[in-house]
């Protein structure tokens, strides 16, 4: 029976400070506060780093410790394909964004003669590479390495001779590159972004949707702008970074930017997409609480990861339910067979006596 898998990412490898990996432990807690057992409903699968490489200077100042982020993409992308394949929908909890290339590698290893929509919903764009970040971490990278992007106009970073081939091993993750087009990649609350980035979404023509347009229009209308934008892919994957938030709900985040979405946008966002019944897989990431206070970024966004994973199970019972109809509809009726008169049998009963007559 399709249903959903929980996958636990504990990794904070990509990431340029310290405390993702812990963002799981704080929603499981928040939940508590919350006074939910929703994470005791769920099975989950738990990947781990090598997090002994976070003690380790980096070898490359471009690509920080990304032998250690080819191995999570391995891991992750075979939970979300295993996941997948076993008729689950996969949501993936994630310390940092670099595993969401792992996450889209596995989907397209799942369906991979299939058109992948993602809907990045992120105040970062995430489009740079080893050849043009200005930080070298590696969750400003995701999207690139799933796009297949080298250069975003004119590299500037001169690069150590090992770390081209490690980014080589990063697209290929699965065998397949590119794992999707730029046509196939919507962007919601965008606002934070390097040159090289605006110049990649410009040049291809990549669909963004602000903060201010989002607001200018209905929630649901933009949601079916994006679904119809889409209409060309065959799944679609969301990925909800939570700096797309305002910076004044989320300070557990690694690089909160302002002017974000409020709770009550990102939660009629989420619940109008997550409908579709194209959806295959659903993330969220980049929760720190150890740049919180009283782990309340996590209280307050545990609601809106609840309701959408509640969408996403109401849309699978839904489809199910729809199923079952269609399939009872389309047995032909067995014919109703008259059944045979069987003789009357009369029951024994005393003997009719005639009395004699009397004479």
């Amino acid at each position: 029976m399709k249903t959903v898998k929980l996958i636990e990412v504990r990794s904070e490898l990509g990431a340029g400070t310290r405390g993702a990996s812990l963002g799981i432990e704080a929603l499981k807690l928040a939940a508590l506060e919350h006074d939910s057992y929703f994470f005791g409903r769920y099975k989950s699968k738990e990947i781990k780093d090598n997090s002994r490489l976070l003690y380790k200077n980096p070898i490359r100042t471009y690509a920080k410790r990304i032998r250690g982020v080819i191995k999570i993409y391995e891991k992750q992308a075979k939970a979300v394909l295993d996941e997948i394949r076993s008729g689950k929908v996969p949501v993936v909890i994630s310390g940092d964004h670099s595993s969401a290339g792992g996450t889209i590698a596995g989907v397209k290893m799942a369906y991979p003669k299939a058109k992948i929509g993602v809907i990045w919903i992120d105040a970062h764009a995430d489009l740079h590479s080893p050849y043009t970040t200005p930080s070298g971490n590696m969750h400003g990278m995701p999207l690139a390495s799933a796009l297949g992007v080298d250069f975003l106009g004119k590299p500037k970073n001169k690069l150590k001779e090992d770390t081209i081939p490690y980014w080589d091993i990063l697209k290929n993750i699965g065998g397949i590159c590119p794992k999707i087009d730029p046509e196939d990649l919507v962007f919601v609350g965008l606002r934070d972004m390097e040159p090289e980035e605006a110049l990649y979404i410009r040049k291809n023509k990549v669909k963004v949707v602000t903060v201010p347009q989002l607001r200018k229009g209905k929630v649901k209308e933009i949601v079916q702008q994006i679904l119809s934008y889409l209409d060309h892919c065959d799944y679609l994957y969301v990925s909800f970074d939570i700096d797309s938030l305002d910076s004044s709900l989320v300070r557990g985040t690694g690089t909160p930017v302002s002017n974000g979405l409020t709770l009550k946008e990102a939660d009629k966002l989420l619940g109008g997409l997550l409908k579709d019944s194209r959806i295959c897989c659903f993330e969220i990431t980049e929760m720190n609480p150890l740049l919180d206070h009283e782990n309340r970024t996590a209280v307050r966004v545990f609601p809106l990861f609840k309701d959408a994973v509640n969408t996403i199970e109401k849309r699978i019972k839904k489809e199910q339910t729809e199923k079952k109809i269609i399939t009872n509809q389309a047995q032909p009726a067995q014919p109703i067979h008259k059944s045979k008169r069987l003789p009357t049998i009369k029951k024994p009963g005393l003997l009719n006596l005639k009395s004699p007559k009397k004479k």
